[in-house]
């Protein structure tokens, strides 16, 4: 009985899985902010950046270039440009405060 259900499913002009499907989402509670990270040094300074490129747009944001926790060390993640993820984002930079790495996030206004 099965393996017919399943022949019928498979030979079927049109199925149940193939239709074409529509999904929207609403964002509703609080802001999404990564957990932090336990580190046992603080992040090196930040790199100056001698050229910051002109914006590839209306409606991108500069995200300035910050250290981010790789292992036991840091690595660096230049600046770039981006697109906030829904209307009246904005970028929140990483942080270090009691011995804990916090990563950036787009936050909600």
């Amino acid at each position: 009985m099965k393996s017919k259900l399943l022949a019928v499913l498979l030979l079927a002009g049109t199925s149940m899985f193939a239709g074409p499907r529509v999904f929207f989402g609403v964002g509703v509670g609080p802001v999404y902010a990564p957990a932090p990270v336990v580190a046992y040094a603080a992040p090196p300074a930040p790199v100056a950046a001698a050229y910051i490129p002109a914006s590839p747009g209306y409606g991108y944001t500069y995200v300035a270039g910050y250290h981010y926790p790789v292992g036991a060390g840091y690595a660096w993640r230049p600046g770039y440009w981006g697109r906030p993820p829904y209307a009246g984002a904005y970028w929140v930079g990483p942080r270090w405060y009691g011995h804990r790495y916090y990563g950036g996030y787009w936050h909600r206004r």
